[in-house]
């Protein structure tokens, strides 16, 4: 194929693409392409006036005025030489035309002897305006005759109208398709906006913006939902802190400002109290907006975590709590005491654990009961808890075991004498149908030494302690370390089974 027919080829797939683009083909009657060929019909007297478009395989006609045909095959059509004129294509007698002479629309209906065609070449973007016609506007008469100068301006006037309609309706159609596509998506943009609203809602998350240019504030309808501010009634940053502790304002302002100064996101838990003075939990995370490397705004959420906060407490009481007695249990117990050895080692504190084992409690359950064992087991944790002061520390371990953690430095000072309160208030007599069991406790105690490399150590040491009491004489204590038992007054101490 030489080039010349390539490039034929190529523009004419140009030419077919850019009349798909009108979207023109197959569509109903148009008023003002009717009106068109009506104008060309009469101003140029003649019996048949087309806007003809050409696809592939046929001839279409958009509008016609003395044909009934509505389209033909594109073999034998006049039209598919006219969209070739630069200009317009005219042949005043088809007999003398050797083109034509033969043509079915010559020799048969509508039995054509005069054609005058301009080619149509409306603008699109994205296409040369130099390509063959997408069609024609065409008159036919059947009789020869020639076309004057002034016919001709009237058909090539015409013919700019028509390329002109269809221009603007691609372009009305255009402009529907955009504003059709607007109102879409500004429904689906409000269902959005909707189902958030509906998800920060049910979620307790709000979104809020600060601009950093002017410090003013932007808020999603949860955000006011959580102040308990009306929507629209927008408090200032300062304002806005003043909804948190007086303890935790400055806190929380800092890390705004070091937000908005350097980008540092944040994320923060706190308590916080509505404009009514309900207290609630909330979580606020925040981060930058950078424009050229600088930030300009602060974007975040925040939500109200009032009902998760109060789970997460309760499953964290529970989970460190003895069920019985109420006292810390025992991996509540391990945990503190890594703690308080921790910081009692680097502050150079003084600290003290006792470990306490109950005297005669299995002779109450045998005699009575696990029903009156359980009952001891809680009236001791209550004489605990009542010994413990803000510094001090008591659980249970489990069974008869319990522990205390002194960490005030004169209590340390003075640990007899809290040795032998904690061995009087163990003290207690249960009785049942005349039946009587006594109940006291043994006690190990042990210091934080330099030489103890760890908790365990200072439990162990704890622990010896305990064994050594018990041999000595239940009812009693020992300190790691020091022989002489820690007893309290015979007339105090109760025997026991």
């Amino acid at each position: 194929m030489d080039h010349a027919s390539v490039t034929t080829e190529r523009r004419e797939a140009e030419r077919l693409q850019k009349l798909q683009s009108f979207a023109i083909l197959d569509t109903p009657q148009e008023h003002e392409f009717d009106t068109v060929v009506l104008l060309a019909q009469r101003l140029l007297n003649v019996p048949i006036a087309l806007v003809s478009l050409l696809d592939d395989h046929r001839q279409w006609f958009k509008a016609k005025c003395g044909l009934d045909a509505t389209e033909v095959g594109r073999g034998d059509a006049f039209c598919s030489y006219a969209i070739m004129a630069d200009d317009m294509m005219i042949v005043e007698d088809t007999l003398l035309d050797e083109r034509f002479v033969e043509n079915d629309f010559v020799v048969r209906a509508p039995f054509i002897r005069f054609y005058a065609g301009v080619p149509l070449r409306p603008h699109a973007a994205g296409y040369a305006d130099d390509l063959p016609g997408i069609g024609t506007l065409c008159i036919i008469d059947t009789k020869p005759r020639t076309l004057s100068a002034a016919d001709r301006k009237v058909l090539r006037q015409l013919a700019a109208m028509v390329s002109s309609l269809i221009a603007a309706r691609s372009s009305a159609a255009a402009a529907l398709r955009l504003s059709q596509e607007a109102v879409r998506h500004a429904n689906a943009l409000e269902r959005q906006h909707l189902q958030l609203r509906q998800a920060e809602r049910m979620a307790g998350i709000g979104s809020w913006r600060l601009d950093l240019t002017d410090m003013s504030l932007h808020w999603s309808d949860q955000v006011y939902a959580i102040y308990g501010l009306p929507v629209g009634q927008m408090p200032s940053v300062e304002q806005g802190l003043s909804f948190y502790p007086e303890g935790r304002r400055a806190e929380i302002a800092g890390m705004i400002e070091h937000a908005a100064t350097v980008g540092t996101p944040f994320d923060f838990e706190s308590d916080f109290y509505t404009v009514d003075r309900h207290k609630r939990r909330v979580r606020s995370m925040g981060e930058a907006q950078m424009v050229d490397g600088r930030p300009t705004a602060l974007i975040g959420v925040f939500q109200d975590i009032t009902d998760r906060y109060a789970r997460e407490q309760s499953l964290r009481l529970t989970a460190d709590t003895d069920s019985l007695t109420g006292l810390p249990n025992r991996a509540c117990f391990e945990q503190h005491l890594r703690e308080a050895v921790d910081h009692a080692s680097v502050e150079q504190e003084p600290l003290c654990l006792l470990l306490l084992d109950l005297d005669g409690f299995k002779s109450v359950n045998d005699a009575f009961g696990h029903g009156a064992g359980d009952e001891v087991l809680r009236i001791m944790g209550e004489r605990l808890r009542a010994l413990a002061f803000t510094s001090t520390f008591v659980a249970r371990l489990g069974g008869d075991e319990f522990v205390m953690l002194l960490t005030r430095p004169r209590d340390c000072a003075r640990i007899d004498k809290q040795l032998r309160l904690v061995l009087r208030s163990l003290q207690h007599v249960i009785e049942r149908d005349g039946a009587r069991r006594y109940v006291s406790a043994t006690i190990g105690a042990a210091f934080l030494e330099p030489d103890i490399a760890s908790p365990i150590d200072l439990v162990h040491r704890a622990d010896l302690a305990l064994y050594q009491a018990k041999r000595t004489q239940r009812g009693t204590a020992c300190i790691y370390g020091v022989e002489q038992p820690v007893t309290v007054d015979v007339q105090l101490r109760l025997a026991t089974n």
